[in-house]
């Protein structure tokens, strides 16, 4: 029988890196990027590159609220509004770019305050919580990379921008055209 080499999975300290070099990497995109190039929309049945980083952040926290701790809302309009379920119509107007990196901001801050306390044991069910922070850490972080690719499209196909080279890292890898931490 061969050998087959052990398969090795990020810790939690890992997957709170690949979130940080996820949004890192959003950020970088929308750099240099003007007003009016954040509001962009390609119809107007489209999201602007403003909506589409406002939604990363709200998924994210969506997914913590629902998983892993039951907190309040952070903001309820831009909730509402970088909700993919509200349709582009009746999501009104984008906050400013400064809004949303502060949006961003607490939203991260709170997944890691949360994840350190999963990974120190500081909750009930601390085992359950590893598991379940695990897929919700790849899942927020391959989410991001999925917009994250639209957003860089946008940049260098309609903008005629260069982007910013692709994150490298031992847990990403690319599938179909995205950037994603793979689960082996």
């Amino acid at each position: 029988m061969p050998d087959t080499p052990e398969l090795t999975q990020p810790t939690l300290h890992d997957l709170l890196d690949e979130l940080d070099r996820s949004n890192a990497h959003s950020d970088h995109l929308v750099a240099g990027l003007t007003d009016d190039q954040i509001r962009w929309r390609p119809t107007a049945d489209s999201s602007a590159i403003g909506w589409h980083l406002g939604h990363q952040a709200a998924v994210a926290h969506y997914l913590l609220r629902n998983l892993v701790v039951a907190e309040p809302l952070i903001n309820p309009d831009i909730d509402a509004l970088m909700d993919s379920a509200t349709p582009e119509p009746l999501r009104g107007e984008l906050p400013t770019l400064e809004r949303l990196s502060e949006y961003r901001s607490v939203v991260a801050q709170r997944i890691h305050d949360h994840v350190v306390r999963i990974h120190n044991a500081d909750v009930d069910a601390p085992h359950q919580l590893r598991i379940i922070a695990t897929t919700l850490l790849v899942t927020i972080v391959n989410h991001n990379y999925q917009h994250a690719k639209w957003i860089g499209e946008v940049r260098t196909n309609t903008f005629d921008l260069d982007a910013p080279p692709l994150p490298a890292s031992p847990w990403l890898t690319t599938v179909d055209g995205y950037r994603i931490v793979a689960q082996h």
